[in-house]
């Protein structure tokens, strides 16, 4: 479960003004810091199949808002992916 202080930092990083909790952007940056939990938790317990599902469920979803995103403006998209570290 990512902390509180550490989803406050992500939303201040991507967000666009003030308001912003909640936009496609904002999103990708939460679902990618809980992939990355969810991945070390995969490397100490191999055998957590419902948390692998959880896992990939999420990769999912943020395939899914990147495409969004890249769909609506692929300037932004590309600097997403830059700033998150996440490939192609």
């Amino acid at each position: 479960m990512i902390s509180a202080e550490k989803k406050t930092a992500i939303v201040t990083d991507l967000q666009k003004d003030k308001k912003d909790t909640g936009s496609a952007a904002v999103q990708v940056g939460i679902f990618t810091e809980r992939i990355k939990e969810l991945t070390e938790h995969l490397k100490q317990n191999k055998h957590d199949y419902m948390a692998r599902r959880g896992l990939l469920q999420l990769v999912g979803k943020r395939k899914r808002l990147l495409q969004y995103i890249a769909s609506k403006d692929g300037q932004a998209y590309l600097k997403l992916i830059k700033k998150l570290g996440i490939r192609r």
